[in-house]
Parts: C-alpha cells; sequence; structure tokens
C-alpha cells in the first residue's frame, strides 16, 4: 500500500477504526484519541506496518489491549507486518522513549524520540507540490461556476442607484430630463438600493493533517474568486497567507501552482487559534469579515491549547453574517466532533458539514441554492 492510499484509507477509516475499538472491549478515552491523531499528523505513516505501530504506542497500555487491538486494525486498515521496530531505525540521539514518563511518553516513542514533539520540526517552510487537475475535477468546477452566484446571500447596497421603482425620487435626473422639455417634468424618476452579493472570506487549513484534501480546496477557492465579486482566501497552517491575487490567474493549474511560492507551511503544523487571532488583529481584515459569509475548510485538528481558537472562532461568527466550518472528517455520518477544537467551536458556528474534494464541495454549494 502507497502512503498515499494509506492517508486516503486513514481520512476515510479512522473514526470507525476508534469506535469499533471501543465496541470490541478496548476504551480510547478522548486523550488517547487526541495523541494518536496528533501522532499521524506529526509522522505521516509510511506503510500500514509504521501506523500499526504508532497506534500500538499511543493506544494500547496492556498485552489484553492488544488482542483486541491487532484483529480491528486488520480488519480497518489491512495486515500489518508483526514486526519489532528495529533499533537501526533510529538515530543515536532520537532513540525511542521509553513507555510510562508521562502522557506524551507513548506519543514520543511512536515519533522516534523527544524531536517529535517540538514544535520547531513542523514550522519548518515547505514548498508544496499541487498536482495538475483531473478531467473530473475540471468538470465539477466548471459546474460550480455556474452554481456559485445563486449560493451567496444578498444585501442592499448602500448607494442609492437608477430604478424604474424605489422609494427615493431621483431629483438630479429629473432635473436634467426636464431641460429637454422647457422645465416640464415628463416623467417621475426614482432610486433604489439594489441587491448585491455579500463578501465571501475562505479561510482554507493547508497542515499536515489536510494534505490529501488541500489542493481541492484551493481549486474550490480559485473558482470562487474567479466567479463572484468580493472573495477573499487565507490559507492557513501554522501562519496566516493571503493569496486572493494569485488565484485571480485565469487558468486554475497555474493559479493554485503558483501557490507554492507563498504557501510555506504547508504540510506542517497546525495552530488554527494563533491563525485565526492573527486574521482578526488586523483591522482591514475585520472588515473583509464583517458581513461575510465565511467558510473555515479545516478538519478542527487543533494542537496545544484550544481556547484561542474558541475565541477567535466565537468572534468571527459575531462578526460574520454566517460562518460554515466544511470538515472532510464530517463526510463520515459517524463523525461526531469530539476533539476538544470542535467540540469547543460547535456553538459558534452556523453549520458543519463534510467536504473532503470537489464533488462535496459542489453539494455544498447546491445545499447553500436551496437555503
Amino acid at each position: 500500500m502507497t502512503e498515499q492510499s494509506l492517508l486516503v484509507r486513514i481520512g476515510d477509516h479512522v473514526h470507525g477504526f476508534l469506535r469499533d475499538l471501543h465496541d470490541r472491549g478496548l476504551p480510547v478515552p478522548v486523550p488517547k484519541q487526541r495523541v494518536f491523531l496528533q501522532a499521524i499528523e506529526a509522522v505521516g505513516p509510511r506503510d500500514a506496518t509504521h501506523l500499526y505501530w504508532i497506534g500500538v504506542a499511543t493506544l494500547t497500555t496492556s498485552h489484553e489491549d492488544l488482542e483486541v487491538y491487532s484483529p480491528t486494525f486488520e480488519h480497518w486498515f489491512g495486515e500489518a507486518t508483526a514486526r519489532r521496530v528495529p533499533d537501526d531505525e533510529f538515530p543515536d540521539d532520537e532513540a525511542p522513549a521509553p513507555r510510562g514518563k508521562g502522557d506524551e511518553a507513548p506519543l514520543t516513542a511512536a515519533l522516534g524520540g523527544e524531536a517529535g514533539l517540538k514544535a520547531g520540526s513542523s514550522e519548518r517552510e515547505r514548498r508544496p507540490v499541487f498536482g495538475p487537475a483531473s478531467e473530473d475535477d475540471r468538470a465539477v468546477l466548471s459546474l460550480l461556476r455556474k452554481e456559485l452566484p445563486g449560493a451567496v446571500p444578498t444585501i442592499r447596497s448602500r448607494r442609492r442607484r437608477p430604478a424604474r421603482r424605489g422609494p427615493w425620487i431621483d431629483v438630479a435626473r429629473i432635473c436634467r430630463e426636464s431641460r429637454r422639455s422647457h422645465g416640464e417634468i415628463v416623467t417621475l424618476r426614482r432610486r433604489n438600493r439594489p441587491r448585491r452579493q455579500r463578501r465571501v472570506l475562505l479561510l482554507i487549513d493547508v497542515s499536515g493533517s489536510m494534505k490529501q484534501h488541500s489542493a481541492h480546496y484551493l481549486r474550490f477557492a480559485h473558482a470562487v474568486v474567479g466567479r463572484l465579486d468580493r472573495v477573499e482566501v487565507f490559507t492557513f497552517g501554522t501562519r496566516l497567507t493571503r493569496v486572493t491575487e494569485l488565484l485571480r490567474a485565469r487558468h486554475v493549474d497555474a493559479a493554485v501552482g503558483s501557490l507554492s511560492a507563498v504557501v510555506l507551511d504547508a504540510e506542517g503544523g497546525t495552530r488554527i487559534g494563533a491563525s485565526l487571532q492573527e486574521f482578526l488583529a488586523n483591522a482591514r481584515h475585520v472588515t473583509v469579515a464583517r458581513g461575510a459569509l465565511v467558510i473555515v475548510l479545516s478538519d478542527g485538528l487543533e494542537r496545544g491549547d484550544c481556547r484561542p481558537m474558541q475565541a477567535a472562532v466565537r468572534r468571527l461568527s459575531l462578526l460574520s453574517h454566517r460562518l460554515l466550518w466544511w470538515s472532510p472528517l464530517a463526510c463520515d455520518p459517524a463523525y461526531r466532533p469530539l476533539t476538544r477544537g470542535m467540540s469547543a467551536v460547535l456553538g459558534s458556528v452556523d453549520a458543519l458539514a463534510g467536504v473532503r474534494d470537489l464533488r462535496t464541495a459542489y453539494e455544498q454549494v447546491q445545499t447553500l441554492i436551496r437555503e
């Protein structure tokens, strides 16, 4: 099994796998689930065997647990080579940490020593490579461009425009036209405040846990920028990056490919709270969010303290017209937002929906049109 196909399978089955462990008699409380998911995000398992040992290190504590864990893992992810991790896989200065030395010891063992826990390794600059869109992706993008205008809520413009009907008399226009009729008022002209689309703000998670979905999200953002009038797009992993101008390029592959030069925190760590707070600390960005349709595309797997994330999402909800959270994890019907981050912000989100690719994004756009 290749690393890419393994990551796809993890994304599709991890919640069912954890639920099945519980049903078979192996209790997996939320803290253990969090450590397991953090380990997957930090390491990026090479194969099923690597994933197997990450789970052993983070989810089991006894031989009895292992007897439940092994067949359950094989059922969900296929057979893994049951072997001891060789000592020579670790450099001398990164030997596996022993079990039982605090809450982070299992994660340390899975990552290959203390170095795996350092935030610095997840903050290194990376230049992601986004492949070209497939023919199926291009077909869905074409459908999205047709449907997007009807999915965005509208608002009355503050400016008054000439109109056939309206509550305001257009005195200036009447006076100009009366000159042609020697001062006689032939037609009573009016003005009105026309409706226009609200702003759209897209906040796209490009961290390591979203590696399989980031390119789809950015292609969706390209369609939104190209089709709607007032759009802003930001990416975040460990930092905030504005990418609106680059996405204005006509061709989707050229636009998304150009982001590799500026989105340097892709496929790294996750700091949702810090990134959103950075956005809200900028007065211009706050103006963009005020009264806008805000869509956050993220799995919500926050690292560290979740209080900044909770506070930032709450303020973003108060500023915006509507706050939508699109997560690839929510595509699973059995998904429940039980992680600390998502459970903390759920009350501030207007709708939580499952989006993992362009097809599911198109389905959500159609849902917005029906609403």
